[in-house]
């Protein structure tokens, strides 16, 4: 089912959270939707998720508003806030209370426990769990009701390398599926290894929709660093290229592929030393595109010492 927001608009008072929003999930990926503190993401999924009434526009998941599909823990899975849960009930039965809201049996309560490797804890109280099996008991609620649709905010939050791991695993196979998965985070390199399309906002605003590869192709991060001591005349052959030199005999190229840069110089007779292509990452891309949109930004230049007492 595919999930889309048209024209969403969030305001609170004179200040507008959320700012004419349009983007398409679609099933068979991994969408990620990524953005700075306070960009509007947690407020958008609300939207999505009938939780937050938007101000303008209007969002649908399935061609319907989430509030009208008639049984929507078995149509949408969706976790905004872990934590959500009644601290004196057990895994087991909190996961069992909203199984009989939609019917379903205590075998899929417990596939999804023993899928999301709480069996083991499924009789504890949920106030004794930490950070990261609290994670894996929103997921597995999330799972419950088999949907064709997965939400999930900020899914990694407090679990070691192995659960990082079983969830990049998961929502890969997910998607492998044909179900529409959409994925708020803001740990970068998980997005990189998970994500095959990016929604990416700042205040509220749509920045970018596509994919990863293209996104980091368009930050303009990647650079070619080559070494030569004839770095002003390779520069003169480079038309049509940026180039800034890193030292006298040391340039960044950008714009021109590395085979290309050795081609043209071995036929000019410029002798190289060093050849190296430097890919950009997601972080780097995500950093060049969003710098204007970050409503906290903290200094890093500045000494730790000094302050008056």
């Amino acid at each position: 089912m595919t999930i889309r927001a048209h024209g969403l608009t969030k305001r609170y008072g004179d200040k507008t959270v959320v700012d004419d929003l349009t983007f398409a999930v679609e099933p068979g990926t991994i969408t990620g939707f990524l953005g700075p503190n306070g960009a509007g993401k947690s407020t958008t999924l609300r939207m999505l998720l009938g939780l937050d009434a938007p101000t303008a526009g209007r969002s649908t998941i399935g061609g319907r508003a989430y509030a009208t599909h008639p049984a929507p823990l078995c149509e949408v899975g969706a976790l905004l806030e872990a934590k959500a849960v009644h601290p004196g009930r057990s895994a087991f039965h909190h996961l069992m209370a909203l199984a009989h809201t939609h019917g379903i049996p205590r075998a899929r309560v417990e596939h999804v426990l023993d899928l999301t490797g709480l069996t083991d804890v499924a009789g504890k109280r949920v106030k004794g769990f930490s950070l990261g099996m609290g994670q894996r008991l929103g997921i597995a609620a999330a799972l419950l009701g088999d949907p064709a649709t997965i939400v999930l905010d900020e899914p990694v939050n407090g679990l070691d390398p192995e659960g990082v791991l079983w969830i990049r695993t998961l929502l890969k196979s997910l998607a492998g599926q044909g179900r529409t998965v959409l994925v708020s985070s803001h740990l970068m390199s998980e997005m990189a290894l998970t994500a095959d399309h990016l929604v990416v906002i700042g205040r509220g605003r749509l920045l970018a929709d596509t994919t990863v590869a293209d996104l980091v192709r368009a930050s303009g991060a990647a650079y070619v660093k080559v070494v030569t001591p004839e770095a002003a005349r390779l520069r003169d052959l480079l038309t049509g290229a940026e180039t800034t030199a890193e030292t006298s005999d040391t340039l960044h190229v950008r714009g021109v592929e590395a085979p290309d840069i050795g081609r043209l110089a071995a036929t000019h007779g410029v002798p190289l030393f060093e050849l190296t292509p430097h890919t950009a990452s997601l972080e780097q891309a995500f950093m060049n595109l969003t710098h204007d949109a970050v409503e906290y930004q903290a200094t890093t230049d500045k000494p730790l010492t000094g302050a008056a007492r």
